[in-house]
């Protein structure tokens, strides 16, 4: 062990040997030198041990699990980003009956089917009621003349009644009744009486009166640009009329309309009202519009 004293500091070493001839000053250095030598020496490399080619090949070919993960969500991005939406397709009253019925059939047969909100409910009749055109029937006084009409407000619980082709759709007074297998019977024998009768379904006077689909078409149109857009507009919503025919029209409802859980109520109070009173001859009024694929409903 060597002991150097400098400037009051004692440096011990027991690994520099002292050489012949080395003056104090000299070891010094070469023992200060040799300490930072030491400390900047890194470790050694580590030597990766070469994969053969066989086994790289495999490696590569197969992915990881988290590769598997992002390969299948990116695939299933794809696939919904690039399929379109499936189309809906709403039932009128022409299409539902075909295959409703057996063909064979001689007798009248009617098939009933409540509205999801249960306050309407449509009875499909296998035989025309009113030819290319609808009529809505809001009181016993409109209904004069009408034996179909009048046969069914002789009803307590019935409050409007709209023809539409082989279509009577009813709603009811009393909304808190949801079951209506009672009333459908009596609506059911009510219209099958009117038809067995014979009589004019609809009065002359009414038929008479349907403009024609550019009217009906003009007008509805005008309605939609002054009072019911603007009305629907501070929701984010619009509505489009898509098709006239005869004196029934199809709308859509977009935007903030679409989706929206206040949509029946806008319809059946606000749309419906607007247009009868804008343009009175028209008759059925249907919705296409696919509330489950809104983009940015105002209420969800």
């Amino acid at each position: 062990m060597i002991l150097f004293r400098i400037s009051g500091i004692i440096i011990v070493s027991e690994f520099i040997e002292l050489k012949s001839g080395d003056t104090p000053l000299n070891f010094i250095k070469r023992f200060f030198s040799g300490m930072k030598q030491e400390d900047e020496v890194s470790e050694p490399a580590k030597v990766a041990t070469p994969v053969s080619t066989t086994a790289s090949e495999s490696v590569a070919s197969e992915p990881s699990v988290s590769d598997i993960g992002n390969t299948e969500a990116t695939a299933e991005e794809e696939r919904f980003a690039d399929a379109p939406p499936a189309p809906r397709t709403i039932l009128h009253a022409p299409a539902a009956k075909q295959g409703l019925f057996p063909e064979s059939s001689d007798g009248i047969l009617i098939k009933a089917q409540p509205s999801p909100t249960g306050d309407q409910c449509m009875f499909t009749v296998n035989q025309v009621l009113m030819k290319d055109c609808s009529w809505y029937f809001d009181s016993f006084e409109s209904a004069a003349e009408s034996s179909l009409a009048e046969s069914l407000f002789s009803l307590e619980d019935v409050e409007t009644v709209l023809v539409c082709e082989a279509t009577v759709t009813v709603t009811r007074k009393d909304k808190t009744l949801v079951d209506w297998k009672p009333l459908a019977k009596e609506i059911g024998a009510a219209i099958r009486n009117a038809v067995e009768e014979g009589q004019s379904l609809i009065a002359d006077k009414i038929i008479s009166t349907i403009p024609s689909e550019d009217v009906i078409r003009e007008g509805i149109q005008k309605v939609i640009d002054e009072e019911v857009n603007p009305g629907v507009a501070g929701h984010g919503g619009q509505i489009n009329l898509l098709a006239v025919k005869g004196n029934s029209v199809t709308i859509q409802m977009g935007g903030g309309c679409q989706g929206c859980s206040a949509a029946d109520l806008t319809l059946k109070q606000g749309i419906h009202t607007s247009f009868r009173k804008a343009v009175p001859e028209v008759g059925a009024i249907f919705d296409e519009t696919d509330h489950t694929a809104g983009l940015n409903p105002f209420f969800s």
